[in-house]
């Protein structure tokens, strides 16, 4: 689903942030062979097994340890970043700072695609995602239950933001969610 937003137009350069085991990026150098990708991590152990993952597409990926709020990557560097399930884990000032970190290292006109949680759309996924808060606390995801991503988003630089899918799952409403860089 998110490797279908990113065909058009299609990146010279993007960043997983959050690239955990590399499936996605995996996934982005099948689809798009003229792509340079980057993940980045905050686990050195989960970039390892994601280094085994995708070492069949040489010097296109390069993975990398960072965290969402300082990513190592060059100022105006990349068309997109990625972000799929990172920000629930964030409080408020920490999301704030991925966001700007995210607008930081896009060119202008870049695209940020985030597939996270959203607001839930009925008492039975409100209920679904109350367990999921559970687990990863309330104050992560608080924003994300009373349906303020996008406007966070557009709060840290970022115009055009879009709901590009929803979908209930096991734990909640997951929600695309793309824009563009100012």
């Amino acid at each position: 689903m998110i490797a279908e937003v990113l065909s058009d137009p299609q990146p010279h350069a993007v960043v997983d942030v959050g690239a955990g085991t590399g499936t996605f990026v995996a996934e982005l150098a099948e689809r798009a062979p003229g792509v340079k990708i980057s993940g980045i991590d905050g686990d050195p152990a989960i970039l390892a097994r994601a280094a085994e993952k995708v070492a069949q597409f040489g010097a296109r990926i390069e993975l990398r340890e960072g965290l969402a709020q300082q990513l190592p990557i060059a100022e105006d560097s990349v068309d997109v970043v990625v972000m799929t399930l990172v920000l629930h884990h964030l409080d408020g000032v920490t999301k704030r700072a991925a966001l700007a970190e995210a607008r930081r290292v896009l060119r202008p006109g870049g695209r940020i695609v985030v597939a996270d949680w959203g607001k839930p759309v009925d008492r039975f996924s409100r209920g679904l995602f109350f367990l999921l808060q559970l687990l990863d606390g309330f104050d992560t995801t608080r924003a994300h239950a009373a349906g303020e991503i996008p406007q966070l988003i557009e709060a840290c630089g970022f115009e055009n933001v879009k709901r590009a899918g929803r979908w209930p799952t096991a734990w909640g409403t997951l929600e695309l969610l793309t824009g563009t860089s100012r």
